[in-house]
């Protein structure tokens, strides 16, 4: 696993030298090429400047930030460099919070951290257990690509996670939203919703989280590459009923495909009557 970044996690005046990694596997995701019709030749990506028309290397194409029409303030990558911040080099732990005091609407990313080098490692597994033993997530900040993003740190199995955070200035407001005034819930509608969700209740490893579409698409695309047919199943489109009625239907159907409860057998009871008889005759 390759880190993306090399510094420091600290807290107060402990510092402990980590590497940041990325969590998600995105070779995961089946990706295309744009090709063209005729001749399937790849389709190139050509930058032009719309100023002159010429195509520009990527070496001749810089950094600017626009403060009027026209009139831009040009960044190189040395500037960048100027720009002296903590957290380009450290993820300093400003507090430590609850979980449930973190909006899920702020987590955007996550990360892996891990101890770099082996005298990291004793301060780092030390930090991993305090977050969990303590049941408190770190709030730090970091630049990772040219901007400083605020991250909250968790353990995880013996590690430590990091979820890149939006700033709660970059989230809308639910009241935003058109048509949520004026809902009136029916009593007996939620009452039925309840003992819909009831029956359906179950655990996150039971459900069924498996990417069925990148496996259907694989699958296409192999029956492509074998010359074989590419078969559609059309889903079939149900009538629509009143909520009412598709609530107790759906109660229905959840408790039909719950597994009936074994009745108790009576074995132990019959072992153990069968053994005081037993006891009982010995003692006559």
């Amino acid at each position: 696993m390759r880190a993306i970044w090399k510094g420091y996690i600290r807290f107060s005046l402990v510092t402990i030298p980590v590497r940041v990694y990325n969590a998600v596997d995105t070779e995961q995701k089946i990706s295309f090429n744009q090709l063209h019709k005729e001749d399937n030749g790849p389709i190139g990506y050509e930058k032009k400047c719309k100023k002159c028309g010429k195509a520009v290397p990527n070496e001749e194409i810089v950094k600017g930030y626009q403060y009027e029409p026209d009139q831009f303030a040009i960044v190189e990558k040395e500037d960048l460099e100027k720009v002296k911040l903590k957290s380009t080099k450290v993820i300093e732990i400003e507090g430590f919070v609850n979980a449930k005091e973190v909006s899920p609407m702020l987590y955007e990313a996550p990360y892996f951290a891990g101890p770099d080098g082996a005298v990291a490692g004793k301060a780092f597994g030390l930090l991993s257990q305090t977050l969990k033993d303590s049941g408190k997530f770190g709030i730090g900040k970091v630049v990772l690509r040219d901007r400083e993003d605020v991250v909250l740190i968790a353990p995880m199995e013996g590690g430590i996670v990091l979820y890149k955070l939006r700033y709660p200035t970059e989230v809308r407001n639910m009241k935003e939203v058109p048509q949520l005034d004026g809902q009136v819930v029916d009593k007996n509608q939620l009452k039925l919703a309840r003992n819909l969700v009831d029956s359906m209740a179950t655990t996150w490893k039971k459900l069924d989280m498996k990417d069925k579409y990148h496996d259907a698409l694989r699958e296409m695309i192999e029956a492509k590459i074998e010359g074989k047919e590419v078969v559609t199943v059309e889903e079939e489109v149900k009538p629509v009923v009143d909520i009412m009625s598709a609530l107790k239907q759906s109660i229905d159907q959840a408790k039909s495909h719950r597994k009936p409860m074994e009745k108790a057998k009576g074995t132990k009871k019959k072992e153990s009557l069968k053994a005081t008889k037993v006891r009982k005759a010995k003692a006559v």
